[in-house]
């Protein structure tokens, strides 16, 4: 029995707890005397539950970047250039894939690491478009022809359609949050919810009850589906043996001659602030998340690395049918979402009015926009964040 236990807090899939169990195996060689357990919570209760609650009962937590304005409000976890060389930040930050290592940085301080890097990217049935002659689609317009043949699967849940409206504005012009009056400007918002509507309504109604991960497990174990024209992408589909059928994955279309935009996901590595061994678990974040671990162990074991030199490694390359390099453009010029302190409750509740557009159930894309400019000006109010 190891004297030092760490406690970490993960999500449940594969590309979430398999690599931090091999890399906390390898530290566990070599620091014997400490011994990290890690438990796993749903992708939604990732995405919904107070991580600063977790804070207390946890010493390494796994993060979205948004929660930055809340663990810079609240202190909960450690600012880690307090902790960490400067040296090794630095090459964090250059070594960035996109905007994953800044986007832990909020209010001068460095809340994590980015352990892990992803966007929606469009992945596909490559033995069933051969099959059928079927080209992968470049534009939105060939999205929308083959989703007309019923072959075009999408997660539709309300956060996943909230990070395709950002995607839809800043493709028809604008980028959202740039006022605080609204969340978009009327013309782009409409804009943005129809060329949306003009493809959820072709997809079949399951779509509205699928995450990516139900998406990705629904295309590799059936022959349903062909494509996904976006997704937050999950390497492990893309190994051989990993599913029943090996998903590739590819960048996004282009629309009016420009890729597609997508919003940048991935997660980060944080120390909680009431961790009794605070040195021990920030010599662990810095393992894990060092080039050397990232291009390593940790993409070896099933992880999709926040480290750069790991996106271009041939090995990692080789083992996923080049996912890394072939969603590396996506990665590099992805949006970030906000961080301020009262953005997650715009997170969590603004993507119920666009999925009910979306359902034919609010005719209105004014209704829609209404909803989310109220939404958004309720995330602004200091009650929100108490």
């Amino acid at each position: 029995m190891a004297d030092i236990v760490l406690k970490g807090i993960t999500w449940n899939h594969s590309r979430g707890i398999t690599p931090l169990l091999a890399a906390s195996q390898r530290f566990h060689e070599l620091h014997p005397q400490v011994e990290i357990q890690w438990s796993k919570r749903t992708l939604q209760q990732f995405a919904d539950y107070p991580i600063e609650e977790l804070t207390k009962s946890y010493d390494l937590l796994i993060i979205d970047h948004p929660w930055v304005g809340t663990a810079a409000a609240t202190n909960c976890v450690l600012p880690l250039e307090k902790y960490l060389d400067a040296h090794y930040l630095q090459d964090q930050l250059q070594n960035s894939v996109g905007a994953s290592h800044i986007s832990y940085e909020y209010d001068k301080h460095q809340w994590a690491l980015a352990i892990d890097a992803a966007a929606p990217f469009a992945s596909y049935r490559k033995d069933l478009l051969e099959a059928h002659q079927v080209a992968i689609p470049q534009t939105w317009e060939e999205v929308i022809a083959l989703a007309k043949q019923g072959k075009v699967a999408a997660p539709a849940i309300p956060i996943d359609l909230l990070m395709n409206f950002y995607t839809f504005c800043i493709a028809n012009g604008q980028t959202p949050f740039m006022h605080q009056t609204e969340v978009i400007d009327t013309a782009t918002g409409v804009a943005a919810l129809e060329m949306m509507y003009s493809l959820y309504r072709l997809l079949d109604k399951s779509m509205f009850d699928k995450n990516p991960i139900a998406v990705a497990n629904t295309m590799s174990s059936t022959n349903d589906y062909w494509y996904c024209p976006f997704a937050y992408g999950y390497s492990n589909y893309a190994r051989d043996g990993y599913a029943q059928h090996t998903l590739h994955y590819t960048d996004v279309v282009r629309f009016n001659n420009k890729h597609l935009q997508t919003t940048i996901g991935g997660t980060g590595l944080s120390v909680s602030a009431f961790s009794e061994h605070k040195e021990l678990a920030v010599a662990f974040a810095e393992m894990v998340c060092a080039g050397s671990t990232q291009a390593g162990l940790y993409v070896q074991s099933g992880g999709q690395p926040g480290h750069l030199k790991a996106w271009t490694d041939p090995l990692s390359n080789a083992i996923t049918h080049n996912f890394f390099q072939a969603n590396l453009p996506a990665m590099q010029r992805g949006y970030m979402r906000p961080r301020y302190h009262g953005y997650l409750h715009f997170q969590d509740h603004a993507g119920d009015p666009i999925r009910d557009y979306l359902m034919g159930k609010t005719s209105s894309p004014l209704e829609v926009l209404a909803a989310l400019n109220n939404i958004y000006h309720q995330s602004l109010a200091p009650t929100v964040c108490s």
